[in-house]
């Protein structure tokens, strides 16, 4: 059930979850890790850049892409992380749950989100990954057919926990 659904606590080799929802938050905390204007740095050289929600309809309009020629309706992601060194927009939404709800069958549109933003990187020849972090809650049984249709359709979730490694981030030593 947890296969590419790895949990974690390990603040050295990736974000961790626990406290904080934010991304950029949790990074400006990592060890040689800077944050401003929505540039990643690592040691003084930019890695990463921050896309969120309709940031990132903002960045294609300064590429001159018109999503509406791509794509039928804006997707806004939670996170949208374009890491520098894979040429990848890494799609990360960020699901804490602790009761029975509307985000049950959200987690089962990761793969036609991730098509979306396909189409939406491809002009610019950019590689797409989609990622969820899930709250423990997620690992109830009644969640393995979900998790396991997560990984079959190509996306990825972690349990509270992003590894930087999976990202192509520099890990802090």
């Amino acid at each position: 059930m947890i296969k590419k659904g790895k949990g974690g606590g390990n603040t050295i080799t990736g974000l961790n979850f626990e406290r904080e929802k934010d991304i950029l938050s949790l990074l400006r905390k990592a060890k040689d890790y800077l944050v401003k204007d929505n540039i990643i740095y690592y040691r003084g050289k930019e890695v990463a850049r921050s896309y969120r929600k309709n940031g990132l309809y903002k960045y294609l309009e300064s590429r001159r892409i018109s999503y509406k020629k791509l794509v039928s309706k804006k997707l806004l992601p939670d996170e949208a992380l374009y890491v520098i060194v894979n040429n990848t927009l890494f799609v990360i939404e960020i699901k804490f749950q602790r009761v029975s709800g509307s985000v049950d069958e959200k987690l089962q549109t990761c793969d036609f989100k991730k098509k979306q933003y396909k189409k939406l990187m491809a002009p610019l020849n950019i590689d797409v990954e989609y990622i969820y972090i899930l709250s423990d809650w997620f690992k109830k049984p009644e969640y393995k057919d979900t998790l396991d249709y997560i990984i079959s359709v190509g996306c990825q979730y972690y349990f509270g926990y992003l590894p930087l490694y999976n990202l192509g981030l520099p890990v802090p030593k």
